[in-house]
């Protein structure tokens, strides 16, 4: 299985589309999960949060809604990917689906309410729940193959706790620019 998650700054970009497009050209017949990212939606979230001041747990659940949003929209883009929203019902499908993810599921598995924690690090978190056997983020960012992941921490490229929540991988990670993806 493949955990894909596409950055949800693909969609400020004009790229989501052509991203889903290549997905189902190369991984078509492939057990893939597709993690959305928060995008505009996640941003909004950050915003409402320096303008009202709530806390990080009500931040957090706001993004995990800007992520059901997101996978919405892919959805909405690719409607034969179905959503699925609980780990355990990701197993064994040999087919393309997109993930949206359970604010539940996730305070039972101890995933913390914190910004360092953004889709990225869920999909590690969820590549690690499936046994994936790779984890490919898509970003919209330019990506030098050299650059290794605290690297990439520090470019705001990946979120703080990603190395944190890939230390003991089984899987193998690659981290791309949307043009490769689509090339």
């Amino acid at each position: 299985m493949i955990v894909l998650k596409l950055g949800g700054s693909l969609a400020a970009a004009g790229t989501l589309a052509n991203c889903l497009d290549s997905i189902e050209r190369k991984f078509a017949g492939s057990a893939v999960v597709v993690v959305p990212g928060g995008g505009l939606f996640a941003d909004q979230v950050r915003l409402a949060q320096r303008q009202w001041r709530f806390d990080d747990v009500t931040a957090h659940r706001m993004a995990l809604l800007a992520m059901q949003q997101m996978a919405l929209l892919f959805n909405g883009l690719k409607p034969h990917w179905p959503i699925v929203r609980r780990v355990a019902d990701l197993q064994n499908l040999p087919s393309i689906r997109i993930w949206s993810p359970d604010p539940n599921e996730l305070d039972r598995a101890g995933v913390a309410a914190s910004w360092d924690i953004t889709s990225d690090s869920l999909a590690a978190w969820l590549a690690g729940q499936v046994s994936a056997g790779e984890l490919i983020l898509v970003k919209s960012a330019a990506i030098e193959g050299s650059e290794g992941l605290s690297e990439l921490t520090a470019r705001q490229i990946l979120d703080k706790a990603f190395c944190d929540y890939s230390a003991e991988a089984r899987y193998k990670i690659t981290i791309i620019n949307q043009h490769t993806l689509n090339g």
